[in-house]
């Protein structure tokens, strides 16, 4: 089975057709349980999300804010596996048709193989990786591996990255460019703040890859705003949340499907 950069593509560029940001969705695999977060996975994916990104739980995650930390420490205590992960893209790209992306720090694949990974991957159907530790310039080897099996490779861009730095990213990216709206962990914030919109105007000064906006969305409102200036709104804290509060798993499941379709009318301007 070949990966899936061109129904990701296509997803992104289907919902530019439609005049609307596309809602990025993430949660970690083996959260709460691996068949759990198989079905919550599918349940946001059902609810309205048009790109999923499945989190490869870590040990010492240095970008995530702690709602994130404890969902992967909840994962992790659990016994997940590489195998876990690539069991989630498969299964929840197979239910719903739409594209699944792992997100990943580096280590855990260099350990595993850049090779194996990128196969594996590839055969589960994902679409590709988000790497937000991965130097550009040491990428070489990976992006080699990820064009051989059709996968994208997204990096990140922050708001300290100077525009050189950006036009250098962005040229070794494909999918689109993770854009992350604010210095700092990701976590839900009150606002999402100028800085993201800046920077996005200076991504695609760069690419034409579309720029899709992370860290710090968390209701319809939020979406929306983004949605006014992004290609694609990237929530994951707030379904975390919507887990963790939640007082048992058909509740949680519920949850995330509420969220999802709530802010999928954000992107649509309809909340």
């Amino acid at each position: 089975m070949s990966g899936n950069i061109q129904l990701l593509t296509d997803t992104l560029a289907r919902a530019r057709a439609e005049g609307r940001s596309a809602l990025i969705a993430y949660l970690p695999a083996g959260f709460p349980t691996v068949e759990g977060g198989i079905e919550a996975v599918t349940a946001v994916l059902d609810g309205g999300a048009d790109v999923m990104e499945v989190g490869l739980p870590h040990s010492d995650p240095v970008l995530d804010g702690p709602v994130i930390q404890t969902a992967d420490d909840i994962a992790l205590r659990g016994g997940v596996r590489i195998a876990d992960v690539m069991r989630t893209v498969r299964e929840a790209h197979r239910a719903t048709g739409k594209p699944v992306l792992v997100m990943t720090y580096w280590n855990p694949i260099d350990r595993y193989g850049i090779e194996r990974f990128t196969a594996e991957l590839a055969e589960a159907g994902g679409a590709g990786c988000i790497l937000p530790d991965l130097p550009v310039q040491e990428s070489a080897t990976w992006r080699e591996h990820a064009a051989k099996h059709d996968l994208a490779t997204v990096f990140v861009v922050a708001p300290s990255s100077r525009d050189a730095r950006l036009a250098t990213i962005t040229a070794a990216g494909t999918g689109f460019v993770y854009a992350a709206s604010l210095m700092g962990v990701t976590g839900t914030r009150e606002s999402v703040g100028t800085q993201a919109e800046e920077l996005v105007c200076r991504t695609r000064a760069t690419t034409d890859l579309p720029v899709c906006v992370g860290l710090g969305v968390s209701d319809a409102a939020q979406a929306a705003e983004v949605a006014g200036f992004a290609d694609g709104v990237i929530v994951g804290s707030a379904f975390v949340k919507r887990m963790l509060d939640a007082p048992d798993h058909q509740a949680a499941l519920a949850g995330v499907g509420a969220l999802a379709a709530e802010l999928a009318r954000g992107v649509r301007g309809t909340a």
